[in-house]
């Protein structure tokens, strides 16, 4: 139940959620993040779902957010619309602690580009040694393209 919690609830899936019901084309920008296409940054499309529901809820109470939320998010549930989502990072917890307790360390590497473009590396360590590097426009995927990396290299 905690995986499919983390499924729904992560960025992709919430990004989605947002442009099922066409947020993107409500979201106001200025000309320059409309320009570096803001309008379909996931970060951006997950926090206009998230407000959307505040909102709700504030405006209409709980009962309109609970049935919002049933409407564009359980159905998706239904379909198995979260397969898709993988969390790396837990997958390769779990792989590296079948045979015990296992200290796994995320380490950043360089953080490059200008606020609006940055580039994240990170290297992700166990046992001593780097079990995979992985990049990504955030710290989260960079960590979970290394994790991604790390299992692909387990399973070689």
């Amino acid at each position: 139940m905690t995986r499919l919690r983390a499924q729904i609830v992560c960025e992709p899936s919430l990004s989605a959620f947002a442009k099922d019901c066409h947020f993107d084309s409500y979201i106001r920008l200025g000309k320059g993040e409309e320009n570096m296409g803001g309008r379909q940054r996931p970060a951006l499309l997950c926090d206009v779902f998230e407000a959307f529901i505040g909102a709700v809820y504030l405006d209409q109470g709980i009962e309109a957010a609970r049935k919002f939320i049933s409407q564009v998010m359980i159905t998706k549930l239904n379909e198995d619309a979260f397969s898709h989502v993988m969390d790396y990072k837990t997958g390769l917890q779990e792989e590296l602690q079948k045979n015990g307790d296992v200290d796994i360390q995320y380490i950043l590497l360089s953080e490059d580009g200008p606020a609006h473009a940055k580039q994240f590396d990170v290297e992700v360590r166990a046992f001593g040694k780097v079990m995979g590097q992985g990049q990504g426009p955030s710290k989260k995927a960079a960590e979970q393209k290394a994790a991604q990396n790390a299992l692909e290299s387990l399973k070689k």
